[in-house]
């Protein structure tokens, strides 16, 4: 139940063999072991028997991770830890095992958060769970979260989109998928406010209660109130001025308001302090000892600046979410094996991949029926597995690298878009030929001698560094300008991290959104395009018609923040405030190229009949009428927004709830979204942060559809 991030994983990760640490000793006579005792009393126990400095131990990864061992780089020397204490392995995993052969390739996480598809969420957490016990690694670094301030953010293909419920349900899934055995500890990460990659280790992200607390907070809230997770990273940056994992937000919403009870670990070289991290609420620092050796805590204690109270809650956070993780009880198997990727896994990964995948345009083109000697021209170097200039279909599998490892996930089965198709194509009598793009004469060439041309157009996008632009990358708008001025029959297959600009949208008549695919692109972009798959994946970002468009644009302020002279901090100005996402958009009134929850579908669904009923603080029912009327059997997101009453001071709708609908052609239901008063008070759907979270009084507004742009409507009212 613990999730931790590993930055440098493949630099700085001690793996140490997972043999059973003092396999000497008989551990049923330890009462740490009495598997009949709480985990509460189980620490208890093993910490009453640990001398300080066994009980530092578990204030640092590497010296609570590998028991055994008792010297570290600096002259840092523990003794060998208590008896029956297990051997723990940190693995960075938001897409994946990380750096590890033998695992599936799963797409981006932001492909997960485009399915809306919670148990969907929950089955990719439990297979990589598995992968990662059967790899030899106990917990994983995942998932990841933010709140998608920017698109340029470079890490936004590791999260779950702009939208706190989406982002903290989808992560809560997930979580639990990760923890379901009771062997894998998960780790949400990075708290708090960490939205951009540049500077983030010197950048202080600078924002008014309310906006932390109902953007920044309320997806960890809500993934630790839904998933209990049993570790929390805490992030680079800075939060009003002090950095975040010395930031009194650990212990007073985190460990307080939020009532997590976990343990909060550091991200790797993100502690600064001895006496004020401690304080505050970080429990573990990541990696080997730097702030929390011995002779630092030692000292910090001597000198009155730390508490044994607090040295030992803090290793009782640590030990408590090991037991009751089920890392004692279950120990990490003698030998990983060589593959842990199966079938299973590799299907999971298949329906992420398809789910999450957006139909965002679509003028009668798709789904492609070709005839037999028809001939279908596929065009970019990320179609194909053979590189181009170094760019093929591998580097856009899973998020970009570095430290000699140039994706985040090896792809060893990665089945190409290229392969895909023409295996789709060849059971239609179609042939396929490929032009990779790297010159748009010859690619409009190729595209003007077929039937249809499907091109595929990629931006990459990675931890270390943000986005210049929201342009596509490697001359990709020319390639698409040419082939579709070539042929009016034109597919844009979009393999992306991030929203695009799209300079090209009004002279293609389709565009598929397929984000970083993972292993299994293939098969799932050719059974999106033929049809044997009809698109369900929704939109958990919004994409504008330009960057100039963004919360963000226009103001240095903002972003990328303002460093004055002498100042080795970055200032970053959340001014925008709750002006996030669709947010900005709709209070702002700028009309986005494609709304958040957008995504079209092979058939039409209409809705109609709405009704709301309830108090709106006990429950409330939001019914529909919802029905397909195409031609075929499709499933749509029904989604529900609400507007506060003006009072609240919000100009903009709010996420409440969703669903997806299968419906069979001419098939109508009426749906209903339930929301509890767990739900209304937990997740806070229709609250606001004035000192404490309130419920304005006043007439609220309900609007069902299928995006954040929704026209249907009902009113209920709150007393």
């Amino acid at each position: 139940m613990k999730r931790i991030s590993l930055l440098l994983l493949p630099l700085t990760f001690i793996v140490v063999p997972a043999t059973p640490a003092h396999a000497a000793d008989d551990c049923s006579t330890v009462p740490w072991m009495d598997v009949r005792k709480s985990p509460e009393k189980r620490a208890q126990a093993l910490l009453a028997a640990s001398t300080q400095h066994q009980k530092y131990r578990w204030l640092v990864e590497q010296p609570a991770n590998s028991p055994q061992q008792t010297t570290w780089p600096g002259d840092v020397v523990y003794p060998v830890q208590v008896p029956c204490t297990p051997t723990v392995v940190y693995s960075d995993g938001p897409d994946g095992v990380r750096f590890t052969p033998g695992v599936t390739a799963f797409p981006a996480t932001i492909a997960t958060a485009a399915t809306w598809n919670q148990p969907l969420a929950y089955a990719k957490g439990a297979a990589q769970g598995a992968e990662a016990f059967d790899k030899g690694k106990n917990v994983l670094l995942a998932p990841g979260l933010a709140s998608g301030r920017t698109p340029l953010s470079g890490r936004t293909p590791e999260y779950l989109g702009e939208d706190p419920l989406l982002t903290g349900l989808i992560a809560a899934a997930g979580t639990r998928g990760i923890q379901k055995d009771d062997r894998v500890l998960a780790t949400l990460k990075h708290y708090v406010a960490n939205e951009q990659e540049l500077d983030r280790q010197t950048s202080s992200s600078n924002a008014d209660e309310r906006t932390l607390r109902q953007i920044y907070d309320l997806p960890f809230e809500i993934a630790i109130d839904r998933g209990r997770p049993e570790s929390v990273m805490c992030s680079y940056n800075q939060i009003n001025g002090v950095y975040a994992c010395e930031n009194e937000r650990l212990n007073e919403v985190l460990k307080g308001d939020i009532g997590f009870d976990g343990y909060v670990m550091s991200d790797f070289g993100s502690v600064h302090s001895t006496a004020p991290s401690l304080v505050n609420g970080l429990d573990q620092e990541l990696n080997r000892p730097i702030w929390f050796t011995p002779a630092r805590l030692d000292a910090a204690l001597a000198a009155g600046e730390i508490t044994q109270r607090q040295i030992d809650a803090a290793a009782f956070r640590v030990v408590r979410s090991y037991l009751r993780g089920g890392l004692f009880d279950h120990p990490l198997p003698a030998t990983p094996v060589p593959d842990a990727s199966t079938a299973a896994h590799k299907a999971v990964a298949r329906q992420v991949a398809e789910q999450g995948s957006v139909l965002l345009k679509n003028d009668r083109l798709l789904p492609l029926r070709p005839k037999a000697g028809d001939t279908i021209a596929v065009i970019g170097p990320t179609a194909s597995s053979t590189p181009t200039d170094g760019i093929s279909a591998n580097s856009v599998c899973s998020l970009s690298w570095r430290f000699g490892n140039p994706q985040t996930l090896q792809c060893e089965d990665l089945i190409s878009p290229e392969t895909g198709i023409r295996d789709r194509a060849a059971r239609a009598g179609a042939t396929v030929t490929f032009d990779n793009g790297s010159d748009p004469a010859a690619a409009a060439a190729a595209a003007a001698n077929a039937d249809v041309a499907v091109v595929f157009g990629y931006q990459r996008a990675g931890e270390f560094n943000d986005l210049p632009d929201l342009r596509l990358q490697g001359n990709g708008d020319a390639l698409i300008s040419a082939v579709a001025a070539a042929n009016p029959r034109t597919v844009v297959v979009l393999q992306t991290g991030s929203a695009v600009e799209m300079p090209w949208i009004a002279r293609v008549p389709a565009v598929l959104e397929s984000w970083y695919g993972g292993e299994q692109m293939g098969p799932a972009i050719a059974a999106l395009l033929f049809g044997d798959t009809n698109p369900s994946g929704r939109l958990p970002m919004t994409f504008p018609r330009s960057l100039a468009d963004t919360p963000t644009a226009g103001d240095p302020a903002r972003y990328p923040g303002i460093r004055a002279e002498g100042d080795p901090i970055r200032q970053v100005s959340y001014s925008e405030g709750l002006q996030v996402g669709y947010r900005w958009y709709q209070a702002q009134g700028i009309d986005p190229l494609f709304a958040f929850g957008h995504g079209l579908s092979y058939t039409t669904f209409k809705y109609r009949d709405v009704r709301v009923s309830g108090d709106g603080r006990s429950e409330l029912r939001i019914r529909f009428q919802l029905s397909n009327t195409g031609r075929r059997t499709g499933t749509e997101v029904a989604q529900a927004y609400v507007t506060l009453p003006s009072a609240a001071g919000e100009p903009f709708r709010r996420l409440v709830g969703w669903e997806r609908v299968t419906l069979a052609p001419g098939q109508q239901r009426t749906v209903e979204i339930k929301l509890d008063r767990g739900d209304l008070k937990d997740l806070h759907l229709l609250e606001y942060w004035a000192g404490g979270w309130k419920t304005a009084s006043g007439t609220y507004r309900v609007h069902v559809g299928g995006s954040s742009e929704t026209a249907q409507s009902g009113t209920f009212r709150v007393r």
